[in-house]
């Protein structure tokens, strides 16, 4: 009898139980819009850029961030000052300073810089990163970043740029 109670009330606790809910979930999908100063990298005026970013949380406060930018900066160098097509990828690391509902962070990225021109240049950088994120309900924030890159290409100079930029992230 003592068994069947046991047995009993182990069943009703199991199919009673909740489902176990994480406070803040691990992965994150956005869009950017931002300011990327060229500072004269390979000929490029300042631009605008639209990005697609994406974070998973690895774990005690580091993420894996990418963050994808297109631009289309004029070419100083074009006589018409045309404007050319730059594409921006990168993949980074950052570290959390807070996990809660303000997440103020510190980070530092690989970049991959592709000017589409009539001669086609391809530079490689890593820049270091600030930023913050806002959480506005459980599942979605918005956030502020700031970065500076330093990128290297073969026969050039060492080419910088600031990245500006202002984004909303759904996390699931």
């Amino acid at each position: 009898m003592r068994t069947l109670l046991c047995t009993l009330t182990f069943t009703l606790a199991l199919l009673g139980a909740a489902p176990a809910h994480a406070q803040f979930a691990n992965r994150s999908l956005g869009l950017s819009l931002g300011y990327m100063d060229f500072n004269r990298t390979n000929g490029l005026d300042d631009a605008f850029f639209v990005g697609i970013d994406a974070s998973l949380y690895i774990e005690n406060g580091f993420e894996v961030v990418s963050l994808s930018k297109i631009a289309f900066p004029r070419d100083s160098t074009d006589p018409n000052n045309k404007r050319v097509v730059g594409l921006a990828p990168s993949l980074g690391l950052r570290y959390l300073l807070l996990e809660e509902s303000i997440r103020p962070y510190v980070g530092s990225d690989i970049s991959y810089l592709v000017v589409f021109k009539e001669s086609t240049s391809n530079f490689v950088g890593i820049g270091p990163n600030v930023g913050v994120d806002f959480f506005t309900s459980d599942s979605v924030s918005v956030g502020l970043r700031a970065q500076y890159n330093f990128y290297i290409a073969l026969n050039e100079k060492t080419q910088t740029s600031l990245t500006l930029s202002a984004g909303i992230s759904a996390y699931f």
